[in-house]
């Protein structure tokens, strides 16, 4: 989800990579934060944060449709986000105790807060959300350690695949009055990078490397 703002309103005016040390450890909220509330349909999903999901829970990405997560249509695109319930508008992954039951495979959204990501000549950094994080009593970590994803440096330039192919969709559909090419569209995402299982017997980024491919050629 992209934001038009100045980075000077919500950020500390410093860009930060994975080696980098950031102002960003909440080191008291031992996954019972705030911000896994009221957080509307802001917590967009990846295909690997769904891989991690489906592989971690035996899960299919129907399966978490039924009450765990939900779609939405995101800059024109019609893309997953985490769930939230309850009163307080709590995520649907929280368990009993207000905890996070899926810590250690949780979307990276989640694994970056209050950190953001801003991307120029297909390249991302991070910046440091001001203002966004309730705990003050944060210490200093390097950025990578704080996000805790395997292979940092390959998750980083899926990323950057990822984002630019959704530029590059977000802009067929913002240039065309043809609805069913922007239905079309949006199932071939949604099928191919979400809907379609990702298997255990191969890496997730090959996997993915072969669909990008594949709807590169179409685009």
């Amino acid at each position: 989800m992209k934001r038009n703002v100045s980075l000077n309103e919500i950020s500390d005016g410093r860009l930060y990579d994975l080696n980098d040390l950031v102002e960003a450890s909440c080191n008291s909220c031992k996954g019972a934060a705030v911000c896994c509330h009221g957080m509307g349909n802001s917590i967009i999903l990846d295909p690997y944060d769904i891989y991690r999901l489906t592989t971690n829970l035996n899960l299919t990405f129907e399966e978490l449709l039924i009450d765990k997560i939900e779609l939405n249509v995101v800059d024109g695109v019609i893309l997953p986000n985490l769930k939230m319930a309850g009163l307080r508008e709590g995520c649907s992954f929280l368990g009993q105790e207000g905890k996070c039951s899926i810590h250690p495979y949780r979307p990276g959204i989640c694994r970056i807060f209050p950190l953001g990501r801003v991307y120029d000549n297909h390249d991302f950094k991070y910046f440091l959300q001001t203002n966004e994080c309730e705990n003050l009593s944060k210490t200093q970590i390097r950025v990578c350690k704080w996000i805790d994803t395997p292979e940092p440096e390959r998750n980083k330039q899926f990323l950057i695949d990822w984002h630019y192919l959704l530029n590059d969709v977000e802009n067929i559909i913002k240039n065309t009055q043809d609805e069913n090419l922007i239905r079309n569209m949006n199932m071939y995402i949604l099928n191919s990078f979400y809907v379609k299982k990702y298997t255990t017997d191969m890496e997730f980024y090959i996997q993915f490397s072969q669909r990008l491919s594949t709807i590169r050629k179409v685009l």
